[in-house]
C-alpha cells in the first residue's frame, strides 16, 4: 500500500505502480481474496453459498452479475440503520450519492475507509507520472471544487456526494499538501451552502494568490468552463473587491465572508494588473495563463461526456496543456492517467489491479458475452466494466463501455467510450451518447461562420407524436440566422448514421428531427435544479438525454425554448 502520510516520494510511487502492473493477474487474485476474506461472513455472500471460498473461479460460479437495482434493497437497509454485516464485514458509516444526472435521481452507494485509500493511491499515482512530465514547485492549486451538504440518513449514517466525502477527509487534504498543490480557497468556500457565492470566491482567491497558482483544476472540465464563463460576467466586480479590500455584497453567507476577510486586503496594484490583462484580451482567448502566469497545466476529467467542453476550455487555456484526470465513478476508482503528454482526446487510463477486482463483458453487435478477467481482454475490443470493490459491491455492472487501446506491462490501457444505456430509441434505432456527440459536433461546424458555438446540449425521444421523433436541445453563445439553424437541423438528422435510425426515417417509422434553440441560461437552470436536489457541481454532467423519469429537467428545457426547427433532410 502506498504511503499515506509524510513526504511524497514520486519515484517510490512509480516503482510500486510498475511492479504491480507487471504482475496484474497475481495482484487481481490477491485483491479478490482480500475482499472476500474481509466480507465472506456477510449476509449477501453467505446467501449465495460462497462459504468462505476466495478463488476467482468459485466467485464467478456463485456470485451473479448485478446492477444497482439488484443491490438497492441491501443498500437501503444499511441506509435505514441496519448495522449487521449485510454487504461488508465492518459496518458502513458513510454513504455516497451519485450525481443523478443519468437516471434522474441519485443512487445510494456505500463508501468506506478502503475506498478513501484507493482515492489517495490513484491521486498519488497519476500525480507522480504527471509531475515527471510537468513538474510543479511549492505552490497552490486553483480548484473549482464544491462540497455539497452532508446529511444524516434515517439510520444515522453520514451521506453526501462521493466528492464531498473525499474533500471532507483529512487524508485527502494531507495528500494534496504532500503533492504541493493545496487549494487556494479556504474550506468555508469549498463547503459553502450557495454554489454561486462559492464560485465567485474561488475566482477571487485565485486572483489573490495569482502568482502562486501552479495548476487550475476541477473534477470535470465543465466546471472550469462554467467558472470562466462566470468570470467574463463579473471580472470588474472582482477587481473592485481587490482594489478596495472589501468583499462584494453578493456574498451573504457569514462563514464565507469571515473566511474571505482574512485573505482580502486593499491591493490597487493587483486590481490594476488584472484589469489591464482582461482589457487586453481578444474575446477572452488565453484568459487563464494571462491571469495566472505560473500555471503549468489545467486538470480535470476531459473525456467522455466532457469532450464537448474542450473547445471552449482550449480557448481560455491558450497554449497551456489540458490533462485529463483519472477514471472512476461514484462506486469507486478504476484507472489512472499515467500518460499525461498524450493529446486529451486520445487519453487512456491504466487499471490499478489492487484497488478492486475487475471483469469485462465483451460488447459486439449488441450481443453480450461471458465476462473475462483483467489480463484476458484483447487489444481493440470494447467491453462493459464490471467491478467488485472493498465497499460491498460484487460483480457490479458499472454501465460504462471502454475500449482496450494497449497494455501497460500486463495491465490494459482503457479509453472511455460511453454509457451502456441507450440514449435515444424509438423504433429499431440505437443511439448512444457517442453517436449524439458526433452528430452535434458535425452540425455545430455550420455555426463557425457566424462565430457561434453550442454552449451545451441535450436530447429527448418524443413519443407524443405519431411517429415519434428526436428532439435536440441547443443553447447557443449568441443569435444565429434562421437559414443556418435550418441547415443545422438537417445536418443533425443526417449525421445519425445508425442503420436502424436511417431506415426508420426513410419509411417514416421515425418522424423528422426537431432542433429546439433554448434561451440563454437554460442549462444554468438545469444545474440549479440538481443543486437544489443536494447534488454538487463537481459531479454535475449535463444530461445528454432526458426521459420521462426526468420530468422536471424536461419541463425546464421545454419551458425555455426560443425557436424551433423541423428537419427536411429526408423529404422526398
Amino acid at each position: 500500500m502506498l504511503e499515506k502520510f509524510g513526504e511524497f516520494n514520486m519515484e517510490n510511487v512509480i516503482e510500486e505502480f510498475e511492479a504491480m502492473t507487471s504482475d496484474a493477474e497475481r495482484v487481481q487474485r490477491e485483491t479478490l481474496k482480500k475482499i472476500l476474506e474481509q466480507n465472506g461472513s456477510t449476509e449477501y455472500l453467505q446467501n449465495l453459498g460462497l462459504n468462505g471460498r476466495t478463488d476467482p473461479e468459485s466467485f464467478k460460479a456463485f456470485v451473479p452479475l448485478v446492477t444497482h437495482k439488484d443491490m438497492d434493497p441491501y443498500i437501503q437497509r444499511i441506509v435505514d440503520g441496519d448495522s449487521s454485516p449485510i454487504l461488508t464485514g465492518k459496518p458502513v458509516t458513510t454513504i455516497s450519492l451519485s450525481s443523478g444526472t443519468t437516471q434522474g435521481k441519485p443512487k445510494f452507494i456505500p463508501f468506506n475507509e478502503e475506498l478513501m485509500e484507493n482515492t489517495v493511491q490513484i491521486y498519488q499515482t497519476s500525480f507522480a507520472f504527471r509531475n515527471r512530465e510537468f513538474p510543479i514547485g511549492n505552490g497552490k492549486a486553483l480548484q473549482f471544487i464544491y462540497g455539497s451538504k452532508q446529511f444524516q440518513t434515517k439510520g444515522g449514517l453520514a451521506a453526501g456526494t462521493a466528492t464531498t466525502n473525499v474533500y471532507r477527509c483529512s487524508k485527502f487534504k494531507d495528500t494534496m499538501k504532500q503533492m504541493q498543490s493545496p487549494c487556494c480557497s479556504p474550506d468555508e468556500v469549498i463547503f459553502g451552502p450557495e454554489f454561486h457565492q462559492s464560485l465567485y470566491c474561488h475566482l477571487l482567491c485565485g486572483l489573490i494568490f495569482s502568482d502562486e497558482v501552479q495548476l487550475v483544476s476541477s473534477t470535470f472540465a465543465h466546471s472550469i468552463v462554467l467558472a470562466f464563463r462566470a468570470f467574463e460576467l463579473f471580472w470588474e466586480e472582482l477587481c473592485t473587491d481587490i482594489r478596495d479590500g472589501v468583499l462584494s455584497s453578493r456574498i451573504t453567507v457569514p462563514s464565507i465572508r469571515a473566511a474571505m476577510s482574512k485573505l482580502l486586503n486593499p491591493n490597487p496594484e493587483l486590481a490594476d494588473s488584472v484589469y489591464r490583462k482582461c482589457s487586453g484580451l481578444s474575446n477572452w482567448y488565453g484568459l487563464i495563463p494571462a491571469l495566472f502566469p505560473n500555471v503549468k497545466y489545467i486538470y480535470g476529467t476531459m473525456t467522455g461526456s466532457m469532450e464537448p467542453y474542450l473547445k471552449k476550455l482550449r480557448h481560455y487555456a491558450g497554449d497551456l496543456p489540458l490533462l485529463s484526470a483519472d477514471y472512476g465513478a461514484s462506486e469507486g476508482w478504476i484507472a489512472a492517467n499515467v500518460n499525461p503528454k498524450v493529446p486529451t482526446e486520445l487519453t487512456t487510463y491504466v487499471v490499478l489491479p489492487n484497488i478492486g477486482y475487475f471483469e469485462f463483458i465483451p460488447v459486439r453487435d449488441s450481443i453480450e458475452f461471458k465476462p473475462v478477467g483483467l489480463t484476458e481482454v484483447k487489444l481493440g475490443e470494447e467491453y462493459e466494466v464490471v467491478v467488485t470493490n472493498f465497499a460491498g459491491l460484487y460483480r457490479y455492472r458499472l454501465g460504462d463501455v471502454v475500449k482496450v487501446m494497449g497494455f501497460h506491462n500486463s495491465t490494459p490501457e482503457l479509453k472511455f467510450l460511453c454509457r451502456t444505456n441507450l440514449l435515444l430509441n424509438i423504433n429499431i434505432d440505437k443511439i448512444t451518447e457517442q453517436d449524439l456527440q458526433i452528430s452535434v459536433e458535425e452540425a455545430a461546424k455550420l455555426l463557425a461562420a457566424e462565430k457561434l458555438e453550442v454552449v451545451d446540449f441535450s436530447s429527448h425521444a418524443d413519443l407524443s407524436t405519431d411517429p415519434g421523433h428526436y428532439v435536440i436541445f441547443w443553447e447557443l453563445s449568441g443569435e444565429a440566422s434562421q437559414e443556418v439553424l435550418s441547415e443545422c437541423c438537417n445536418c443533425l438528422d443526417k449525421s445519425f448514421l445508425d442503420a436502424g435510425y436511417m431506415s426508420s426515417r426513410k419509411i417514416n417509422g421515425i418522424g423528422p428531427l426537431e432542433l429546439r434553440i433554448l434561451q440563454k441560461g437554460t442549462f444554468q437552470k438545469v444545474l440549479n435544479h440538481y443543486l437544489s436536489q443536494g447534488s454538487a457541481v463537481n459531479q454535475f454532467k449535463a444530461p445528454r438525454c432526458v426521459g420521462v423519469n426526468n420530468s422536471k429537467v424536461l419541463q425546464i428545457l421545454c419551458g425555455n425554448v426560443a425557436r424551433s426547427f423541423t428537419s427536411t433532410a429526408y423529404d422526398k
